[in-house]
């Protein structure tokens, strides 16, 4: 976290002193947490904006510092039962050292570092030789910390850096590992639990010592201290459960802790029945049903766990991208500094096949970079002196230096990480419905379980008859079936997704797609193959179209560049011979010029052909081609053109028809794309594409994206390339192609394995088919607890009916359970429609 500097503005005399500030939150575990934190926040005056996100776990809040500071932020969230962990921007730096003897040098190194300014900690540990250092890189850099340790008279070795990405996969990790622990925990004791307490109803033999007929107490008492271990494998749900109750905001904790505490007061009340000889309790103990729910919901709560610890895999394969080093150009010597030390205006030197550290402008060399992995487009980019290089993209074939212009958090691939992470944490949890639901359902069904139980208790009916009311109200309304509703159908719906090649990462994904009115698709390696292919060869006649291609793969051999590539793959797969090739130069920004057979031989763009005096006869030729999306590639032969060899990059095969079944859904389908905008408008019109977005810069795709959000619409972004994970990140749906970047496949909700455009037809109609069994699954869960509650508050009795019997209560929990279960295995049968 960083603070940003305040800004004070004006209005009738009043100053605001605006602050933003981002926090990790811990303790949340559903949704209706982060809208409690909100809501306590959102009332205190100077909060302007709040946003708390349950998937990545972090609170954004904008506020006035003159009215309320951090720190009554803090203990607001910590009263409503939730933690807040500063994301300071510090980093820490691991320093082996040699040369220290013994603790008083370890002491020495650590009184000379802390003189500098913008160190936060300091611990040099004499036993493992290595300092540990927290600092603010924006105050001191590390060879500012080497060098201290020069001063103290030790050498210091190469550094070990971890930043606060490092700690919070840390933090992830422990946190999936005490859920899983959990889990076994809780199913280790839920199997002899539920053998025990059910198996004698379905002929299974159970040993004298726990039959129910013959020792009916330690039937009971077994199954107690069996539940015991489980309730505290899932304590947290209690704790926040009746947390949240009691604060008024109740979620799925406070159903889960409710529900399963009937059950476990029931049993306790049973088992302290038959102590005294009331031995027709053994038939009504419920610890089962308490087991069993706290072990699936934990289940399900390490799946979660699992699902969110991936929303930063993605960041931390973009900083990825960025070299760990950099090699400067001062007082005459080259010297290799670590990427972040490097300043604005140092002069940095990029070797071929090396990354470029950070964005500047060329000062001496030419080179073609290959921008791919940030732009997504396959062509490397002709770089001279002036041109401006991105930080995270790849030197192909020169050696160049650059001035520094943008370094650190202003570099490209910075600003794309920082939208990355802007788009995930802006992007609202879709609300649960089942979570909608418990808000009004909880306090309903404890307010009529309340009143029931008064009700007969002062109608003279007891006290045992009242807690006989007041337990079978609780059971029935237990929240088995309700939890069950969503996750049952979202998990049979993934499954089956996956079926079909397409990974939904989450319910949210699925929930929302079926809501889809546009759907934006990147250009380069989504609609179209993303690899140049030779698309036509136009011969003058003096040569044939063969012997054309044969003269320019020889040319190209020994070239890198794509588009050489392609005409050499061309040249391959037509079977043709590669002549002698005794010269090769390459003309940056213009083509090359080879010598083949003793003929000289030109080869590259129009300006190439002007600058040699070429006379142009086939410009009608070029400019068709041009206008079809396609990039022209002259050839002269011994100072006469002779040809024109054609290199494009070809539509898939399943793009038109895939665009063609979206239409029939009534969703409009828009292309995104750094080309040019008569290639781009080429694409489209071969494809059938409604909106054309071209010539959009990699950090203005995920702004596009949020313009057509902002008229109310559904948007989904389909993509493949680096330059796309902020789009996918802030579409509301992100679609990645499974061909694609790691980065775009972690920041995306979906992804398609087979590369296949007609798979996201498949996720739509697997969306709508899994919402409409979710709200299906929802209605009969919620129309079981409804219509048990009144029988179970005793209505039948009043007309001279039974009472409903606990066990009767749970059997139709358990019914409900059955059926929503059974219903979501319908989606077994789904099918992709043609």
């Amino acid at each position: 976290m960083k603070m940003t500097p305040p800004t004070r503005v004006g209005y009738g005399g009043e100053s605001m002193a605006k602050s933003e500030q981002t926090f990790s939150v811990k303790g949340m575990t559903c949704t209706s947490c982060a809208r409690t934190i909100e809501k306590k926040l959102e009332k205190l005056d100077g909060v302007e904006k709040v946003n708390v996100n349950f998937a990545t776990e972090k609170l954004s809040i904008v506020f006035d510092s003159d009215k309320i500071d951090e720190n009554v932020i803090s203990r607001t969230v910590k009263d409503v039962g939730y933690e807040l962990e500063r994301m300071d921007d510090f980093r820490t730096v691991i320093i082996p050292i040699e040369g220290m003897t013994c603790s008083s040098c370890a002491k020495a190194v650590e009184k000379e570092i802390k003189k500098l300014d913008g160190i936060t900690s300091v611990n040099v540990n004499f036993a493992t030789e290595k300092a540990t250092i927290l600092y603010e890189p924006t105050k001191v850099r590390i060879s500012n910390i080497k060098q201290a340790i020069k001063n103290a008279g030790y050498t210091p070795l190469e550094v070990d850096s971890k930043d606060q990405l490092d700690y919070e996969k840390e933090r992830r990790q422990k946190e999936i590992k005490i859920l899983w622990r959990k889990f076994l925990v809780a199913a280790i004791f839920s199997v002899p639990l539920l053998y025990i307490s059910m198996g004698h109803l379905i002929g299974l033999n159970l040993p004298d010592f726990v039959n129910p007929e013959i020792n009916p107490f330690n039937f009971a008492l077994v199954q107690l201290l069996l539940v015991i271990p489980i309730a505290i494998a899932g304590y947290k749900f209690y704790t926040i459960g009746f947390r949240n109750l009691f604060k008024l905001s109740p979620n799925m904790d406070s159903l889960i802790a409710i529900g399963t505490s009937a059950a476990i007061i029931y049993g306790l009340y049973g088992t302290i029945e038959i102590y005294l000889g009331k031995v027709e309790y053994a038939n009504n103990l419920y610890f089962e049903t308490a087991g069993v729910i706290i072990a699936l919901i934990l289940l399900g709560k390490y799946l979660e766990s699992v699902t969110k610890g991936k929303t930063s895999e993605a960041i931390k394969k973009l900083m990825g991208l960025q070299p760990k080093t950099a090699l400067i150009f001062q007082n005459g010597q080259e010297i290799e500094i670590p990427v972040d030390e490097v300043e604005v205006g140092d002069i940095v030197i990029v070797k071929p096949g090396e990354k470029i550290p950070v964005d500047g402008v060329i000062v001496e060399g030419h080179t073609s970079v290959d921008e791919s992995m940030l732009t997504g487009e396959s062509i490397p980019v002709e770089k001279n002196v002036g041109d401006k290089v991105i930080g995270g993209s790849i030197n192909k074939n020169g050696n160049i230096k650059f001035r520094a212009t943008k370094v650190g958090k202003d570099t490209t691939l910075s600003q794309i990480i920082k939208l990355v992470e802007e788009a995930q944490g802006s992007k609202a949890p879709i609300a649960r419905l089942a979570d909608v639901i418990s808000g009004y359902f909880v306090p309903i069904v404890i307010a009529i379980a309340i009143l029931s139980a008064l009700v007969w208790y002062f109608a003279g009916f007891g006290g045992i008859f009242a807690l006989t009311v007041f337990i079978s109200v609780l059971v029935i309304a237990c929240p088995c079936a309700l939890g069950l509703a969503t996750p049952t159908a979202i998990m049979v719906g993934t499954g089956k997704g996956a079926e079909y090649g397409v990974l939904i990462k989450g319910g949210e994904a699925l929930e929302t797609a079926h809501k889809i009115k546009t759907i934006v698709f990147d250009k380069t390696g989504t609609i179209t193959e993303g690899k140049p292919k030779v698309t036509d060869i136009i011969s003058r006649g003096d040569y044939s179209e063969n012997e054309l291609l044969s003269i320019a793969a020889s040319a190209e051999k020994g070239s890198e560049h794509p588009l050489g590539e392609a005409i050499v793959k061309a040249a391959e797969e037509r079977k043709l011979d590669l002549k002698k090739v005794d010269k090769f130069l390459a003309i940056p920004g213009h083509g090359i010029e080879v010598i083949v057979d003793g003929k000289k031989v030109y080869l590259g763009n129009l300006k190439l052909m002007r600058s040699k005096n070429i006379e142009i006869t086939l410009s009608d030729e070029s400019n068709k081609l041009a206008n079809e999306g396609k990039t022209p590639m002259f050839i002269a032969i011994d100072g006469k053109l002779e040809g024109i060899i054609a290199v494009a990059d070809t539509v898939k095969p399943s793009s038109a028809s895939a665009i063609n079944k979206l239409h029939k859904m009534g969703i409009k389908v828009a292309m995104i794309t750094g080309d040019n905008k008569k290639t781009a408008a080429a694409i489209a019109k071969q494809v059938g594409i409604d909106i054309v977005l071209a010539e959009v810069l990699p950090q203005d795709k995920a702004n596009e994206v949020k313009k057509l959000q902002q008229n109310g619409e559904i948007v989904a972004m389909v993509g493949d390339g680096i330059n796309d994970a902020p789009a996918l990140a802030q579409a509301d749906v992100g679609i990645a192609i499974g061909s694609g970047t790691d980065v775009a496949i972690e920041s995306a909700d979906i992804v398609l394995m087979k590369s296949d455009l007609e798979d996201v037809v498949t996720a739509i109609q697997l969306s709508k088919a899994t919402i409409r069994n979710i709200k299906q699954n929802l209605f009969w869960a919620f129309a079981y607890n409804s219509a048990g509650i009144p029988i179970a508050a005793g209505v039948l009795h009043i007309f001279g009916g039974p009472l409903l019997n606990p066990m009767i209560a749970a059997a139709a929990m358990a019914f409900s359970s059955v059926s929503v279960l059974t219903n979501a295995l319908r989606l077994k049968t789904f099918k992709p429609k043609n």
